[in-house]
């Protein structure tokens, strides 16, 4: 008789399996897999395991410049980034959320500083601090630029869900529940002042973000609290 609750059963039954997926691989919807061959960067933090040789270095500053240092220092430990250098199969999460995986061809594209994972070390990155808001919300909040051809791997709270944007119809969506958006769209912050006095003053939904042109949006359901609004 077959013992359901084995411990060889447990490990046949959650034991990696490689499935050839290339450098990017999703171990589980919250797991991923980086078939490392040289470097990556990813969020600090986010290693789970690693097997072969593989180094972790946090960004210096020389590395990314003192404007990069700068912004950083403004917007908190949500863009801290690391490299991980060698050769081995490195695994990362993020909290358990949903992990999604996007291939950019010479695209650009926007992720809220929170929900970057990972991404190859050639892709051009810079971190964007909405300036504009920072009087409505706490501190503001902060988004990376990737712009580049490569992988990059994203995090979300939950099933992720994308919305069109078009010339006609243009998207609102709440800044706290944003992961990620196209790189030719810029956002633009409007105050619902109904909203704001139904909701409370303290609300974040009063503040929405407004897309316009030709692109897509990407949101959760699920708003998250960054620790720039918990300090505010």
């Amino acid at each position: 008789m077959e013992r359901k609750y084995s411990i060889e059963q447990f490990i046949e039954n959650t034991q990696e399996r490689d499935k050839g997926q290339g450098l990017f691989e999703l171990e589980t919807e919250r797991l991923l897999e980086i078939n490392l061959e040289d470097a990556i960067l990813a969020k600090a933090g986010a290693m789970v395991a690693y097997k072969g040789h593989v180094k972790f270095e946090r960004q210096g500053v020389l590395e990314q410049g003192i404007g990069k240092l700068f912004k950083k220092a403004l917007t908190g430990e949500g863009t801290s980034l690391m490299y991980a250098r060698g050769h081995g199969k490195l695994y990362l999460a993020d909290q358990g959320k949903k992990i999604s995986i996007l291939e950019l061809s010479q695209d650009s594209l926007y992720v809220n500083g929170n929900d970057i994972l990972a991404f190859e070390s050639n892709i051009q990155w810079d971190i964007k601090l909405m300036r504009k808001v920072a009087g409505i919300l706490s501190g503001g909040l902060f988004h990376v630029k990737l712009e580049g051809s490569g992988l990059v791997a994203i995090t979300s709270h939950y099933e992720p869900l994308t919305l069109k944007v078009t010339q006609n119809e243009p998207v609102f969506t709440d800044p706290n529940a944003t992961v990620a958006w196209s790189g030719n769209l810029t956002p633009e912050f409007v105050t619902d002042i109904s909203l704001k006095t139904f909701i409370g003053r303290s609300s974040g939904e009063s503040v929405q973000m407004k897309f316009q042109g030709d692109g897509f949006v990407v949101v959760q359901p699920f708003e998250e609290v960054y620790m720039n609004q918990q300090n505010g």
